[in-house]
């Protein structure tokens, strides 16, 4: 993600409905694990990690760009500057690894799977968020430098090849999918935007809402999942 980028999301993520509902859905699926230590790869500027070390994670952010890394480090998240397909850490050394839209900025998804397998325990958790169907590619996934869209069988693939047994699978903004559909239609770049105060708020109640209907299998925006190292 370019630096401009980071630093909008920066100033968005606190109170933008979509990452607030992420960092609920993060904290959500870690409900009755016991913490330990944790690694948040791709973590821009850390708002995921700042999640898992208010929930008593010993938890460090990962990020390849100098710009998030330095928004970590002001942030008070100790932070290394490292390729999410050569991750700078011991074999077997963490507990749970979080890559919340990460692998599809990367040519070599395979590569950072097998490093994220690496370093895991056996038994730990990998918990990973990724854009879904290619047929919503528009210009906003180029100008956030995707490199693809998954479906659930070519995620669950690369996870399986890799070593991990797949727990769970859940669609994720499914409500507001056909929204995004015609808006990223229209649109002519990324639509990561400081929102009017009653369209952020009608939003969230929206994605909010969610969290108690039965969608998680029908055709969402993004795609959830919880993995584990045997």
């Amino acid at each position: 993600m370019e630096g401009t980028e980071v630093r909008k999301l920066a100033a968005l993520e606190d109170t933008h409905w979509w990452y607030r509902e992420r960092r609920h859905l993060l904290a959500a699926a870690l409900t009755g694990v016991q913490p330990g230590r944790a690694l948040d790869v791709g973590a821009a500027g850390g708002g995921n990690t700042r999640v898992l070390r208010e929930l008593g994670w010993d938890a460090a952010a990962l990020e390849y760009g100098p710009e998030g890394a330095q928004v970590a480090a002001e942030r008070g998240i100790p932070v290394m500057r490292a390729d999410a397909t050569l991750l700078p850490v011991q074999t077997g050394a963490m507990d749970l690894v979080v890559a919340f839209d990460v692998l599809e900025h990367l040519v070599d998804d395979d590569a950072c799977a097998r490093e994220i397998h690496r370093v895991l325990r056996p038994g730990g958790t990998f918990l990973v968020a990724v854009p879904c169907d290619p047929r919503l590619w528009s210009s906003h996934d180029e100008a956030v430098g995707h490199v693809r869209r998954y479906t659930r069988p070519t995620l669950q693939d690369l996870l399986q090849r890799n070593g991990f047994q797949v727990e769970s699978m859940t669609s994720w903004n499914v409500l507001l999918r056909p929204v995004v559909a015609l808006r990223r239609k229209a649109s002519n770049g990324s639509d990561l935007d400081d929102l009017h105060p009653l369209v952020n708020a009608g939003l969230r109640t929206v994605i909010t809402a969610e969290r108690y209907l039965p969608v998680k299998k029908l055709p969402g925006v993004s795609l959830l999942v919880t993995a584990r190292r045997p």
